[in-house]
Formats: C-alpha cells, structure tokens, sequence
C-alpha cells in the first residue's frame, strides 16, 4: 500500500532584496551641529532671557529646528525591486520603477517620470570636487597601469586581460548608476508597475508654520 504524501503549499516569493538606502553624511553632519547651536541658544534665551525674549526664543526654535530636519536628517532615497521612494524635505514621492523614465544626473540628481515630472534627489546630491577626485584617481590609476604594460611585456599584457577594473566615480554618481541598473532591469517587471504617490510631510510642514505664526504675532505684538 502505498502512502500519498500532499506537496506543501507554495510559499509567497520574498522580496529580493531589502530597500537600499542613501543618505548624505555631509548633510546629517551639519544639521547635527545647526540642531545642537539652535538648542543651546534657545534655552539659554528661554532661561536667561526677559521680557518677551523667552517666547520669541520658544516661537523660534518652534520655527527653526523642523526646518534644519527636514533639509538636513530628513532626505533619504531608498530603493528596492519594485519601487524608487523618495523622501525629500517637504514630500514624500514613491515612483514605481515602472513609472520612471530616466534618472539624470547634471548639477543636481533627479529622477523624471513618464509624465514628465522631474523629482530632485535631496539625498543624493552632486559634488564637483567629489567628482574631480574621482577623474584624477582614474587618469593615475590608468597611468599607472600603463606603465605597468610597458614594463611586464606580454605577461602583463596577458594579465590585464583577465578582467577591466571598474572604473572610479564619486559616491553620488556610483549610487545613481546603480539605480539606472536597477531601473532598466525592473521597468518592465509586473510588480513594479502602479502609479506615482506623493504626500506632503505635515509633521514637517505644521510645527513650522505654527512656529511661524506664534513669532509674527509676537514681533506684531511688540
């Protein structure tokens, strides 16, 4: 007698990879220095301070410290198998890779999409000195290995055949050449497509007006 044994029921496929995500260190750097300034200076008015010096030094932090987030700790671009989100200081926008059409990159990164709507990249932004060290790197690294040819003969000729080295570029460029990568392979897949969602970030946007609406009563006041 023989025993059927049932299959076990498929799994759903994972995704194949978690998001990879880029942020500026330059830029979490100095807003950690603009947070810990505005603080000191703050408290130090709001204790110290008389008259309507506290409240104003209250209504400007109120005012400052979401703003100094949102351009500075805030910006981050992840990127997975199916979508590119963006979180820039004020919007949030989540492009399926079937709704881009390019990722260009000039004097600032952005991604374009179907539309024609181009979203800059806060996270990833463009460095000319980065970039100027990375050509000098690659024309010494490329002097260098032809001064190696001509010293090694064919063995060093037969050396260098076995693989072309990747070439040098700034972080930026290196992350925005990954992302086109992406995007060309996952363009077309099924689960990349849908439409483009954007929402303002409130928690960025309310504490700063309220901010800006307590200091003007208080500068009008006075």
């Amino acid at each position: 007698m023989t025993t059927e044994h049932e299959s076990p029921a498929p799994q759903p496929p994972g995704p194949e990879f978690q998001d990879r995500v880029h942020r500026s260190s330059g830029g979490i750097a100095g807003g950690v220095l603009l947070l810990a300034i505005i603080l000191w200076l703050g408290f130090d008015a709001m204790v110290s301070g008389t008259g309507r010096t506290p409240w104003l030094a209250l209504a400007g932090m109120i005012l400052a410290l979401p703003l100094v987030i949102a351009f500075t700790l805030r910006p981050a671009v992840y990127a997975n198998a199916d979508r590119l989100r963006i979180r820039n200081p004020f919007r949030v926008i989540v492009l399926p890779w079937g709704q881009v059409a390019a990722l260009r990159s000039g004097y600032s990164n952005e991604a374009i999409g179907k539309s024609g709507t181009k979203y800059q990249l806060w996270a990833v932004p463009v460095s000319l000195r980065a970039r100027k060290r990375a050509a000098r790197q690659e024309a010494r690294a490329a002097g260098a290995g032809e001064r190696g040819l001509s010293r090694g003969g064919r063995g060093a000729t037969a050396g260098a055949g076995g693989g072309a080295s990747e070439p040098i570029r700034a972080q930026a460029d290196r992350f925005m050449a990954d992302l086109r990568e992406l995007q060309e392979t996952r363009e077309n897949a099924e689960s990349a497509q849908g439409e483009v969602r954007v929402r303002w970030a409130y928690e960025i946007v309310g504490p700063a007006l309220a901010g800006a609406v307590v200091l003007a009563i208080l500068l009008a006041v006075g």
